[in-house]
């Protein structure tokens, strides 16, 4: 058996929002490039991934909110036949292209076949290269660059379809991850911890979060030593306390010194650091299993170099 799985799909590549967009398909290739270049990618399970049931997306989704986005690629098909715009506007800075609605159904899926993997023992633990990213994607709201919230989606599916009793998410995403808190908060079968960059978009996660959500904003310009602080002295404890029988992953890579989308200070060794204490929370309580899909991340060559580093620790290399 393979330690980690490495779950992806071209149709993930294929959704794209214009010209000069920071989330591009080139993310893929760059981690694709790096691994191969590394020798890493040899060391993978790597599989396909299936589509995501509609069933499946509606455990965290408003099914009117499936339904538009469903309803809208299908629109954009028929308009670029009739040759209308090739992308149709979610906010001012999400939009869908005519294969955007395969590739959020590859993102989940991605995910949801890494979550039976995981828990089937074929494999310890898994990375989901997928784009678009999910965790600003709330209940009945698509936004920021996110369609649907893969990783909440897994997380209620290990609950209702594989009946696990406890789940914890971890988001390390420079953005805070509101769409996962807005779908999981009050939950008392998951907790999820993250830290984020505030004030910052999506100005989200300060005001009275539930009781099964820590939030920590920190200021811009943080580095890795005052988060590894902060994940010591309060992810931990609660994490511990907790006691998930399987921990999801939001890897946002968009925290990096390099990245122009965030402005703190982490470099590819606090990805390691960090994967590495989430991933002895899950040797001690969790069968070691963990999913982790790709979130954000925007400078190709800090989010590739910041990927090997975090599979490197998953796959134990």
């Amino acid at each position: 058996m393979n330690a980690t799985g490495y779950f992806t799909h071209q149709d993930c590549r294929k959704h794209e929002m214009g010209p000069g967009h920071p989330e591009c398909p080139e993310r893929l290739d760059a981690i694709e490039d790096r691994l191969l270049a590394s020798g890493v990618g040899d060391a993978l399970d790597r599989r396909e991934a299936p589509l995501a049931s509609i069933t499946d997306i509606e455990l965290a989704h408003d099914r009117m909110l499936v339904a538009a986005i469903h309803g809208l690629g299908l629109q954009l098909a028929d308009d670029i036949t009739a040759g209308g715009p090739r992308y149709a506007q979610i906010d001012p800075d999400t939009s869908m292209n005519v294969h955007t609605w395969n590739a959020v159904l590859r993102a989940s899926g991605a995910v949801l076949a890494a979550t039976d993997s995981v828990i089937a023992g074929e494999m310890e633990n898994a990375f989901c290269a997928v784009r678009p990213p999910g965790h600003h994607a709330c209940h009945s709201k698509s936004m920021g660059f996110c369609i649907f919230n893969s990783v909440a989606i897994a997380a209620r599916y290990a609950l209702e379809r594989h009946g696990l009793k406890r789940v914890a998410i971890v988001d390390f995403d420079v953005h805070h991850g509101n769409g996962t808190e807005d779908i999981l908060s009050g939950d008392e079968r998951v907790l999820m911890v993250g830290f984020f960059q505030h004030p910052f978009y999506p100005y989200s996660g300060t005001d009275h979060p539930a009781a099964n959500m820590l939030n920590l904003p920190v200021a811009a310009y943080t580095k890795g030593m005052a988060i590894r602080e902060l994940v010591d002295t309060l992810w931990m404890p609660r994490l511990e306390a907790f006691k998930p029988e399987m921990i999801f992953i939001s890897a946002g890579f968009d925290a990096h010194r390099d990245d122009d989308l965030g402005q703190m200070g982490l470099v590819e060794q606090d990805y390691a650091w960090i994967t590495q204490r989430i991933k002895d929370v899950a040797k001690k309580y969790s069968k070691g299993r963990i999913v982790s899909s790709l979130e954000g991340g925007y400078n190709l060559q800090a989010l590739a170099r910041s990927v090997e580093a975090h599979i490197r620790v998953l796959a134990d290399l």
